[in-house]
Formats: C-alpha cells, structure tokens, sequence
C-alpha cells in the first residue's frame, strides 16, 4: 500500500492537489515522532495561517481507521501513525509468494513513454579515463530505473567519432605504426601513436593530417579502413569495461551518423530568420537571453559538434518520439545545452521542454589524479582493476576459506566503484578513495552486499527451523522499522527517477542495510518466542534480501551468495 497516497488522500482541504501534498509526507527521523510526518510550513500563505495552527485543525480532522490509527500535530507538523497489523496484513500480501522475485518497487507508469538516455559517449581511438566513470554508471542506473517503471528506454552511446584529430592519427601511423604492435596493444597502442604525434608536429605533419581527414570524409577506401580499424579496436576495448560495468546501450549512432543530417536543419535556421553572420561564422544569437551566440558553421563552412547535436535532436525525436531526452554529461556543458535548447525553442518547438541536461560533478583520486592536460591520466580500466585486487585481499583476511573467491571480489571490486560514483548527489565532486569504498562497515556497496550475504546465511540456517504463520505474530520495534524501511523503496524508486538521481536509491540501500543489522541483532530467530514469531522474521529477512538485491542491481551491482 502507498501510504503517502492513503493519508493524502483523507486530508482536510490545503489548498494543494492530493498528489502535491502525498509528495509533502515524509518518514520522520525519530520512529516515536511517528511512522509519517506532513509538514504544514507550504499551507500558511494558503491559508493564511500559522503552520503549528494548520498542523493543530489537520490533526484533529483528520478521521482515524483501521490504516492510520493517529494523527497528532508537533510544531508545525501532523505525524501520523500505521495500524502495525494492518501494515503487516498489507507488508505480508505484497510478499506473499515472490520474496525472491522481481518486479517489487517496479510499476507501469511509463507504459507507452519513451525516454532517451545518452551517457557515456566514448571517443573513438582514446582510452577511458576516471573521468568518464560518473556518465557511464549514472547514465545505466538511469537507464535501469526508467525501465523498471515501465518506460521504454534507448540508450544512446553518442561516439566521438568525427574531426581533425582522426587524420592526425593516421598520419602518426603511417609515420610511425606498425599493425601487429598496435593489434597487440590496442587502444592505448592507438593512444601512445597519438600523442606522440602531438608532441612531434611539424606544420608539414599537420599539413598532411588535415589532408588525411580531407581522405576520410570524401570516403577515401585506405583513409576509411584505417578508420574503422581504430574504431574496432575502440569498442573491442570499451566494450569489456562496459561488461564489467554491467553497462549496455541500444544505439551508437556518433557524430559521424548525423553529418548527412545536419542540412534540413541548417536550411530551417535559414528559413526561419535564426541563422546570422557574425566575423564570418553562422551563429543563432542568444545575447537577449544572457548567452554567446551559438555557432553553427565557422567561418571555413565547417561545421561543430553544436550544429551536430541539433541534428540528432530533431532525429532522436523523429525516431523514437521521447518523453524525455535526456543528455548525462558533466556540468561544463551546461552553457552548451542551454543554448542547444534555446536555440530548439527558437525554431518552436514544443518538445524543447523535455530535453534534460542530467549534470555531474568531476571525479579524482586522492592523490588528485585526473588531469589530461597535467598528465596525470588515471585509466577507468585501471582503477576497476585495482579495487578487486584490493577487494580479494580484504576477502582472504576476512573469510580465507571462502569459495569462488575471485568471483566475488569482482562483484565487490566493481560494485565498489560504481557505487563511489553514485552514492552522493551526482552534482557534487568526487574524491575516489579505495579503503573507503571498500570498508565492509561504512557507507559502502560492500556494507550492503555483505548484510545480502547475512541475510542468505541466516535463511540457509533458517531451513532446518520449525516455523509456524508469520501472520498471527504482532510485528516489534525493530521488525517494524525494518518492514517500513523495505516499503519504502517503491517511492525510492519514484523519486529517483522523477530527480534523475541514483543517489537516492544507493542512500536507501545503506540505510535499510543499517536498519536490517539493528534487526539482526536483536531480533534472533532460532532463539524466537515462538515458532510465528520466527516465520515472520525469516520472512522480513528474506524480503530484505530480496530488495536490498533489487536495489544494488538497479545501480548495476551484483550480490555475492557469501562474502
């Protein structure tokens, strides 16, 4: 039952819609406050009332039943509080016969809806930095999320797969390359080629680098193989990163797919007086709008990944009519999408309004290691490695017997690195920190996978336990609070989607993890008063497996059996 819906719906007149107000209630931080709390600050110029007097007429209006059995104003507060038996017959019929299925917390509200994902948007013939770890897994978990409520979603891996700097990559080649080397050393082969190149550059070189580009784009045969030679090196090694990530798309339509595209566009610029000189470029003025113009075509008639982006707007509309689109790429972009969706209000259309620029903050190391310019590139492959070869090690000093020990660090491993990037808030910097993310006691993927492996010990031990009907058993303190927490996650869910932040649910994850282990400790089940108590808490520890699974999963991390 969604009891924010329930309350909402039986309140008095506020002057705000049912669904605004079910948005408004909160679980309140103290359980003996109350299972849910409304706050009343938002009523007062409504009503023109104090919120602690509109908490007071709320409270005492408010009809009590056999769901909410109380509601008591505390400052400008109403707290409400659940029938616990009502809450358990509600908590028990939502499990009943599928603790361990999917489907809890997942909906249909996106039935019929499309919505766009690009993230990631790896550049063809350059290795996968720290930095490109927070576009990666934020746009996944967004990707799993909208899924789960029943959207259509198509993930978009926009490659950087156009410009100048593909001729210079050939030039370096054929000056310095030879096939087996690079087949043998991949992408950072290709990487090693370009660089060099850059720091070797003759105006000759970059002469004939712009010639080799000219060659690629008038679809020379050599040019174009050489090309697609890089490129299939590029996914080959992306494409294991992405495995490990547990990251997939469905297009990797690149800047090179919307060249041929970008004409209509251009001409509907034209056609619609949007389109302006200015020292010889092509731009759309944005000044009355507090933005430089947006260049279109530079003053050679070249055009930019700008013009580029437009193009696979109006295609990515065209082609699968999305509710949203959204475009998870870091907050320096955020001049650049403001104008790409100013300049699409212009042309009017309507559908601007639903492009969303999903930004993040930046990620480093410790040590500060980020930086391409300073040299200081850490490769994303790398720090993966790392963390499960840390993770092993924490995994032999921990349980030395344990099985498929390899396996599991690499759940761990990953799970950590996904989760570093997703814990806090997507907009703020990250400082990756190995020991942390690997602490089995902090705020940690390890911490939640490790209470999935108690819960799986527990139920192991559980088998051999006479049980009798969880339902004729009164539901405690802790039991309570731990089958609160589990009902939550729908909402989770919800509002992680509807803020476009997987924080929100890695948060929650921690959280009923800490609210399990108060239960586990307290709460013992062979030693159980009687044989109904211990069928319901192996039920809640069960279900609490089953969630806590369902939500490391939406953020592409895997649970181990045993750690």
């Amino acid at each position: 039952m969604d009891y924010r819906t329930y309350i909402a719906e039986r309140l008095p007149a506020t002057g705000m819609e049912k669904g605004e107000l079910a948005e408004l209630i909160a679980v309140p931080p103290d359980p003996s406050m109350g299972d849910y709390a409304l706050p009343c600050f938002k009523f007062a110029k409504i009503l023109h009332k104090s919120p602690a007097l509109i908490a007071e007429e709320l409270a005492a209006q408010y009809p009590a039943d056999d769901v909410v059995c109380g509601a008591e104003a505390a400052g400008g507060y109403v707290n409400f509080r659940i029938d616990r038996r009502a809450f358990a017959t509600s908590f028990f019929r939502t499990f009943e016969g599928e603790e361990r299925g999917a489907g809890y917390g997942s909906s249909e509200e996106g039935a019929g809806k499309t919505v766009c994902i690009d993230y990631s948007s790896v550049n063809i013939a350059k290795p996968f930095h720290i930095g490109h770890l927070s576009t990666t897994v934020l746009g996944a978990a967004l990707y799993r999320i909208f899924k789960y409520l029943g959207y259509k979603v198509v993930g978009i891996n926009h490659l950087g797969d156009y410009g100048t700097q593909f001729g210079k990559l050939i030039s370096a080649y054929k000056k310095w390359g030879n096939r087996e080397e690079v087949e043998r050393g991949g992408i950072h082969a290709i990487n090693d080629l370009y660089v060099r190149f850059n720091n070797e550059a003759t105006e000759e070189m970059e002469r004939e680098a712009r010639e080799n580009f000219r060659l690629i784009e008038s679809g020379d045969g050599e040019a174009n193989a050489l090309f697609e030679w890089f490129k299939s090196l590029t996914m080959a090694y992306v494409g294991k990163i992405y495995d490990r990530l547990r990251v997939t798309f469905d297009s990797y339509a690149g800047e090179r797919f919307y060249l041929d595209k970008m004409g209509p566009v251009i001409d509907e610029l034209k056609e619609k007086g949007l389109l302006v000189e200015s020292q010889g470029a092509q731009v759309v003025d944005l000044e009355a709008y507090g933005m430089p113009p947006f260049i279109v075509l530079r003053s050679d008639g070249a055009s930019l990944y700008g013009t580029r982006d437009l193009a696979a707007a109006f295609y990515r509309k065209k082609t699968y009519n999305f509710e949203k689109c959204l475009y998870v790429v870091a907050y320096q972009q955020n001049l650049h999408f403001k104008q790409l969706f100013k300049v699409l209000e212009l042309m009017g259309e309507d559908w601007a309004k639903d492009m969303v620029h999903v930004a993040y903050g930046m990620v480093s190391l410790e040590d500060g290691a980020m930086s391409t310019r300073k040299g200081k590139v850490v490769w994303l492959e790398d720090v993966i490695d790392r963390c499960v070869e840390k993770a092993e090690k924490v995994l032999e000093e921990k349980n030395p017997a344990l099985e498929n020990k390899a396996d599991v660090a690499e759940k761990v491993g990953v799970g950590a690195v996904i989760f570093g990037a997703l814990y806090n808030s997507k907009i703020k910097d990250i400082v990756f920190s190995y020991d942390k993310a690997l602490n089995f006691d902090g705020e940690t993927s390890v911490y939640v996978q490790y209470t999935c492996a108690r819960c799986a010990s527990v139920l192991e031990k559980a088998k051999s336990l006479p049980l009798g009907n969880k339902s004729a058993a009164d539901l405690g303190g802790r039991e309570f609070e731990l089958a609160k927490a589990l009902a939550s996650f729908p909402d989770t869910v919800k509002a992680a989607a509807k803020n476009y932040e997987p924080s929100v649910i890695a948060r929650w994850c921690v959280d009923t993890a800490q609210t399990f282990n108060k239960f586990y400790l307290d709460c013992p089940i062979a030693q159980a008063e009687n044989a109904d108590l211990r069928a319901l808490r192996v039920h809640l520890t069960r279900a609490a497996l089953s969630v806590l699974t369902r939500g490391l999963s939406l953020l592409g991390i895997g649970v181990p059996e045993k750690m």
